[in-house]
């Protein structure tokens, strides 16, 4: 068959059936919507503040990030409380494939450890998907996704057991953010309060499944997932700086088109949000904690004033499991060409949105770092009474590390192999394996991380 007719016959199919994602979200009682942003932040009353961020990358990002909580689980805890450091994780942010194992972490804390790599790991989360290529997926694609929810059923029976968000409880360690991207929007759309307080809908019933399904469901692929919104559906408005950042023409493009998908969620100007992996404008889950910091109006915000002067040492670790530099078309005349050449694409495009976020953020914790230490030593008397501060407290003795974890911290022999690994959701046991010890290694290596145990 000629490509001419092969591409004709493909279109052809395309146009005799429509993929798609029935929306599985329900309306919100308006006794229950309080629209603060502030829900979706850790409350936490402690002197340490941990979050972890996993990105994209299937299979191997679950992995790797997999990895990194052993390691925190050999390292002593430093409170009376807390066996280990992963007992004192407050908050973990995943993407795609990064987004798994935050998930499984968030519902089952500890006892993940015990049996995430035997019930995920080694298993063939592909088994029920369509992979192959042939005209009957190619005509899918066309129309709108080669799969539409078999992945979310795959993980409901496989792993998360039918979980609902609401067994990620605000007041339990660590808090869970599922990113995804809301195509519409071009904006990065979390799975928590916030955004379904704007949809007027209500997050405690939805399945985890399939807010990890929206964060791994590669375009194409995958048909988006789909949640309908229900304006008018809740009495409360959205929170006062929304429409501030709204009328503001100088306001953070970021902070601003986020203020602008949420109005449009809530006014019925859009009656359904479509989904797709989160890696497309955020692959390491950053975009959430920008935001909050971006949008705070006091300098100890998005925390409140009692954590605000508690809190001694804060932990960012963003847990990088990239594709690396692939390919050898750069070695001869001609390519890239076809799937090599969308890949290239695609990389190029993640791999640009990633450095920028991560330099952003990483400027953006280390001057709000300054401006809570600021506020600290500003506080008064009285204040600092009423915040329970005790004699001895030292207004200056807050520190701050963030950290970026990746294969290419390993030595150059070892990334290599590792970058080797392909980005699926089905893997070989040694691959595994191999992943696994190195997200160990990575943290183990890291300058920031053995500083901030240090001053623990």
């Amino acid at each position: 068959m000629s490509t001419v007719l092969a591409a004709s016959f493909a279109v052809a199919l395309a146009g005799c059936a429509t993929v798609y994602n029935l929306p599985s979200n329900v309306p919100l009682a308006n006794a229950l919507a309080d629209s603060n942003l502030g829900a979706d932040i850790p409350r936490y009353d402690d002197d340490v503040l941990v979050a972890l961020s996993f990105s994209g990358g299937g299979t191997r990002a679950a992995a790797f990030s997999f990895g990194v909580l052993k390691e925190l689980d050999r390292s002593h805890g430093g409170s009376g409380q807390a066996k280990t450091l992963l007992d004192r994780v407050d908050f973990v942010s995943g993407v795609s494939g990064g987004s798994i194992t935050a998930a499984y972490f968030g519902l089952k804390k500890r006892a993940a450890l015990d049996d995430f790599r035997e019930r995920f790991l080694l298993r063939n989360a592909e088994e029920g998907l369509r992979t192959n290529v042939s005209l009957g997926n190619i005509g899918r694609a066309l129309a709108g996704g080669v799969n539409n929810s078999q992945l979310t059923e795959w993980l409901d029976q496989n792993l998360f057991d039918g979980a609902r968000f609401d067994a990620l409880r605000e007041d339990r360690r660590p808090k869970v953010w599922i990113n995804a991207s809301d195509i519409y929007n071009r904006t990065p759309f979390v799975f928590g309060k916030t955004s379904f307080d704007a949809l007027c809908s209500d997050i405690r019933s939805y399945r985890v499944s399939e807010a990890v399904a929206a964060s791994a469901a590669v375009p194409l692929a995958f048909a988006p997932i789909v949640l309908e919104t229900y304006p008018g559906g809740c009495s409360k408005p959205l929170p006062a700086w929304l429409e501030r950042v709204r009328r503001d023409p100088n306001a953070q493009p970021l902070l601003r088109s986020f203020a602008e998908a949420n109005a449009r969620y809530r006014d019925g100007s859009m009656r359904y949000v479509k989904l797709l992996d989160g890696g497309l404008v955020d692959n390491f889950g950053l975009s959430g904690l920008t935001i909050g910091l971006l949008a705070a109006e006091r300098p100890y915000q998005p925390l409140t004033e009692r954590q605000a002067v508690k809190l001694q040492r804060i932990l960012f670790m963003v847990v990088d499991a990239g594709r690396g530099i692939s390919g050898d078309f750069a070695q001869r005349l001609e390519g890239p060409s076809g799937a090599e050449l969308v890949a290239a694409a695609a990389d190029t495009a993640i791999d640009a949105s990633v450095r920028s976020s991560y330099a952003a953020f990483s400027g953006l914790a280390t001057e709000w770092s300054g401006k809570l230490k600021r506020w600290r030593c500003g506080l008064s008397a009285a204040d600092r009474a009423r915040l329970g501060v005790g004699g001895n407290w030292q207004c200056g003795d807050i520190h701050i590390y963030v950290e970026r974890l990746g294969f290419d911290q390993l030595g150059e022999e070892r990334a290599g192999i590792l970058n080797a690994i392909p980005t699926r959701f089905a893997l070989p046991p040694e691959q595994v394996d191999l992943l696994i010890a190195g997200g160990a290694d990575a943290l183990r290596l890291s300058k920031s991380y053995q500083a901030f145990r240090r001053g623990l």
